[in-house]
């Protein structure tokens, strides 16, 4: 599969409503195969990539990093993604094998394999003293849903989000999704027309498969046809940062109890990274120097 995934920003209405619009076809194919994901666990994982991308690069600085957690009580257990704002993205979900039958619309059922019981948060590490957390109730476990009553909770941004998932028996055949905000000087008739065209657009993966580019969808999500790109051609990329180094730091991290009860019990360890499932090997020699260096 070539890599096509972009992601730009624009303004409408005269600055008056941002979109911003991605297609991660590539980036959630990437993730699929790297943790051979079910097609509803591709669909929850591959919603999360997408809308934390584009959360991802409003984040100023190449430090900032992005953290989302949804939590909810279903049998897919959690989902876990970190990005920062290049955007480079990694992620995981607890059962990447869940099989759910299709919903009543005859859809991957990402819902009900989430849960409507539970949380997502939105943790922002942007170079403070703490870190920024936003955590709101899940709403319907669609993860859109729960993407747009975030921003109007701990953002305080009205906000429309739409995301999608297609899936055949190759994999991943679109991804993408769009998060439109109102900016404060949004008008009723601005917010009137912008409703209407949302009840009437068609779904932002059908709109992908059918190759309408993402300044388009744009358009038809605002109905501006005048809608200004303000950044363009950023290029969302599945990539960890993990290494021998930090797994090293994680095991020094539980401290020497439980660092000389693995040695005595068990010797030799294999770790596997939860986010690209690359696997680290340390010999009862290298814990010994790890516990030593405590």
């Amino acid at each position: 599969m070539e890599n096509n995934d972009r992601i730009i920003k624009c303004l409408a209405y005269e600055g008056k409503v941002s979109i911003i619009c991605a297609d991660t076809t590539y980036l959630v194919e990437q993730a699929r195969k790297i943790h051979d994901l079910s097609p509803v666990a591709t669909a929850a994982l591959g919603r999360t990539l997408t809308v934390s991308s584009i959360i991802a690069i409003n984040m100023k600085n190449k430090n900032d990093r992005l953290t989302v957690q949804i939590k909810g009580d279903g049998p897919i257990g959690n989902i876990v993604v970190v990005a920062n704002n290049f955007p480079k993205l990694k992620g995981y979900v607890g059962n990447n094998l869940l099989d759910l039958p299709l919903n009543e619309n005859g859809k991957l059922n990402v819902g009900q394999a989430v849960g409507k019981n539970g949380f997502l948060n939105v943790i922002k590490d942007i170079g403070l003293k703490e870190p920024y957390i936003g955590m709101v109730p899940l709403v319907s476990g669609e993860i859109a849903e729960d993407f747009t009553n975030y921003f109007a909770t701990s953002e305080q941004t009205p906000a429309v989000v739409s995301l999608g998932v297609l899936v055949n028996s190759d994999g991943v055949k679109k991804s993408g999704g769009y998060v439109l905000t109102l900016m404060p000087d949004a008008t009723e008739d601005i917010i009137e027309k912008i409703e209407k065209n949302i009840e009437k657009i068609d779904s932002i993966s059908k709109m992908l498969d059918e190759n309408i580019p993402l300044i388009e969808i744009a358009k038809k999500a605002t109905g501006d046809e005048n809608i200004e790109v303000i950044e363009e051609n950023i290029i969302p990329v599945y990539e960890c940062d993990c290494s021998k180094e930090k797994i090293e730091k994680g095991l020094i991290a539980i401290g020497k109890d439980e660092l000389k009860d693995i040695i005595e019990t068990q010797g030799n360890i294999e770790t596997v990274c939860h986010f690209c499932n690359k696997k680290y090997n340390f010999s009862k020699q290298e814990l010994q120097n790890l516990l030593d260096n405590i």
